[in-house]
């Protein structure tokens, strides 16, 4: 249907919603979710789910329905600073997934390829694979790396809400959205309702700031900039975070300012301080040590291959490595007295967490560094709870059947690799 009608706002929507489609919704709700401000856990919203679904379907298709005010939290962004998110009630994440389980087939069919943030089997690591790609199709070039300020507690809401209406003319369903913008923030006992931004947290919020900027940047950039362009450039965006590619140093001007004013008729910010152009090019072509630039937690720069040539190459970001060793360390140190069988499991279970992530092919060195250091902050903290006696050359003898987690490339295997590693 949305591709029959890719010209027009769909006005038929809502109806897809029943109590089957409620229940689907539910199930997508992650159990171990944190409550919102009436305190209800997932498990309690279940204990009556047929009633509590059908009561809902109900409120939201007749207007009745009111948004619960969310619950404000803060979760750590850097070494120096926290990000706010916002914590609906269950009833307010059921209908957000049900909602969005509408408007993910819609928009699906128009998000362009370079947009891989909360998509449907797209991921960080294909994002940061089509950078790699693109970088070394082009020689290098110039980085436009570009931080908007502050994305998701700005988006404007009358502007959003008409982006929305150029694809979706369900009353139902933009009612619905438009409570969930205006719903008040509960934090310390005082319920704020703030004029722009969506709830960080929400289940919806990752689905309409993909909207949005699908509008602001992606469509833009695909289908306006890139035909006028002499040189080549290439957009990779990942939620709020994205890079442009570009061949030529002088398009990479234009087109930053370009960006600025468009951001700017959206309600949004270039932030002055963070957004630069980067000096990317081949090392051969700049005949210098080329810049570096960061990308969703890693610093890419050109490094030597094996064969004496070059190749873009991804390492540990700097700040990220020292935030998740402090996270670490303050484990270590919170959790120094429990049995050292149970620190052992955590430690392991954080340092494969760590690889999931940052284990892309290329990056050992820095996955060794870390464990290394969370090995001896662990040991550090170990000897310090000395009335247990477990100091010395006892602490080494008894660590010995605690290695931890080695090392491990998640991502990035060579075919050849990939099947050794299969058969070994």
């Amino acid at each position: 249907m949305a591709r029959k009608y890719a010209a027009s706002p769909l006005t038929t929507l809502s109806h897809h919603m029943d109590e089957a489609w409620m229940r689907e919704a539910y199930r997508r709700v992650r159990r171990d979710s944190a409550p919102g401000v009436d305190g209800q856990s997932v498990a309690d919203y279940g204990m009556n789910l047929e009633q509590n679904l059908r009561g809902l379907l109900e409120r939201a298709k007749n207007g009745s329905y009111r948004a619960a005010p969310v619950k404000r939290a803060y979760i750590p962004k850097n070494e120096t600073e926290t990000r706010p998110i916002g914590i609906p009630t269950v009833e307010n994440k059921v209908l957000e997934r049900a909602v969005v389980m509408l408007l993910e087939p819609v928009y699906e069919i128009e998000f362009k390829d370079c947009s891989y943030g909360f998509r449907p089997k797209r991921s960080t690591h294909q994002a940061l694979e089509a950078v790699r790609r693109e970088a070394m199709a082009m020689g290098g070039g110039w980085v436009l790396d570009v931080d908007v300020r502050q994305y998701f507690d700005t988006i404007p809401h009358e502007q959003l809400r008409e982006v929305l209406s150029r694809r979706i003319g369900d009353g139902v369903i933009n009612r619905l959205i438009g409570k969930w913008l205006k719903a008040g923030v509960w934090e310390s006992g005082t319920v704020t309702y703030p004029e722009a931004g969506t709830p960080q947290g929400g289940v919806i919020s990752p689905m309409l700031s993909n909207i949005y900027l699908h509008e602001v940047m992606d469509r833009w950039f695909e289908e306006e900039i890139k035909p006028e362009l002499k040189a080549q450039a290439s957009l990779v965006r990942f939620a709020d975070d994205f890079v442009v590619v570009c061949s030529e140093r002088a398009e990479a001007e234009t087109l930053l300012e370009r960006i600025r004013t468009r951001f700017a008729g959206y309600g949004l910010t270039i932030h002055p301080e963070k957004t630069r152009i980067v000096d990317f090019r081949h090392p051969w072509k700049s005949g210098q040590k080329p810049q570096t630039f960061d990308f969703l937690g890693f610093t890419h720069y050109w490094g030597k291959t094996r064969k004496g040539g070059y190749a873009v190459k991804r390492k540990t970001q700097g700040k990220k490595f020292r935030a998740a060793l402090q996270r670490v360390e303050q484990w270590c140190k919170s959790n120094r007295h429990r049995p050292l069988r149970d620190q052992h499991t955590q430690l392991c279970a954080k340092l494969q967490g760590h690889y999931a992530y940052y284990g892309i092919r290329g990056n050992y060195r820095a996955l060794a560094n870390f464990h290394h250091a969370v090995t001896r902050r662990w040991h550090y903290w170990l000897m310090r709870r000395s009335r247990e006696g477990l100091n010395g050359a006892r602490l080494w003898r008894t660590l010995g059947y605690f290695a931890l987690s080695p090392p491990r490339i998640v991502h990035g295997h060579r075919p050849d690799q990939l099947q050794w590693s299969l058969l070994s």
